[in-house]
This record gives structure tokens, sequence and C-alpha cells, in this order.
């Protein structure tokens, strides 16, 4: 079922033509942002948008954010377990280097479940409990440093 809008013959407010307020009540309750659908920058791609590509092009040219940055907002690490990484072991999923087990990982590792067989970890960061639960299964954790920061150092100027 199709429905269809009715075309309005004119505009609404033709009939409020000499009326003074429009029906919504004292002037000055329709002054201000209030008046206007929303606070700050409500309405900025629906009936504020002829304001915004008017007035601030430069702001909508970097999508609407730039400025400040919150300095305490930390990158998420990805995280696995060590019953995760035992799972894969167990399905063949890790990798044999010099005759031992190894499995690369660029996070953390944290330590719940319990881990069967010595595998090698190379991984940026360990929990405790993960560092003492490898050793114990004959294998051991390297911390190694993330991609980004593992990047060779500039040359030295003569």
């Amino acid at each position: 079922m199709v429905f269809h809008m009715v075309n309005r013959k004119g505009k609404r407010n033709r009939k409020f033509n000499g009326t003074r307020n429009h029906g919504k009540g004292n002037a000055k309750n329709r002054r201000g942002k209030g008046g206007k659908g929303g606070w700050g920058r409500a309405g900025t791609h629906k009936h504020r948008f002829t304001y915004i590509t008017r007035y601030e092009r430069h702001w909508m040219s970097h999508g609407g954010r730039y400025g400040f940055a919150n300095q305490n907002a930390r990158a998420e690490l990805p995280v696995i377990n060590l019953y995760e990484i035992d799972q894969l072991a167990r399905n063949g999923k890790v990798e044999k280097k010099d005759g031992k087990l190894t499995f690369d990982f660029e996070g953390k590792v944290l330590g719940t479940g319990a881990i069967t067989m010595p595998i090698v970890v190379r991984a940026m960061c360990f929990s405790e409990k993960a560092k003492e639960k490898l050793k114990a299964a004959g294998g051991s954790a390297i911390e190694s440093a993330p991609a980004e920061e593992a990047k060779p150092a500039a040359p030295a100027k003569a």
C-alpha cells in the first residue's frame, strides 16, 4: 500500500496574515535559540544548515570536528586471554619457530584461564598472572614494542 502526501495549495502562514503572532502567543516567546529547535548546534544539518554554510564554512570543511583534543583519551589496546592462546595452539593455529610454538600479538595478554603447553608469546605487554602462568607451563613472555614505536631512528647528521 502506497501513501501519497497531499500537496498543500499555498503556504500555511498565508492564513495567519494580519494576526501579529501567527498563533504562537507573545512575540517574546519566539526569540532566541530556544525558539529555533534545540540548544547548541542542534539542527545544523537540518533547519539551521543555511546559517552553517554561510557563516561557518571552515567548521564544515573539517567535518565539524576541529579544536581541542582530549589528552586523557588513551588508545584502546586489543587484549587476549591465555585460554584463547591455548585453544589456538590446540587447533594448530600457532606457528612453530625453532622447534617452539610461537605466538605474536599486538596488544596485551591477560591471565584468564589455563595454558597447557609451553608457548613463547610475544606481545606489547602482559599482566602479572599471565607471565606467571606462561613460565609455569614452560613457555616465556617476551615484551615487544608496538609497530609504530619500533620504527628506525632518523640518521644522524654529519
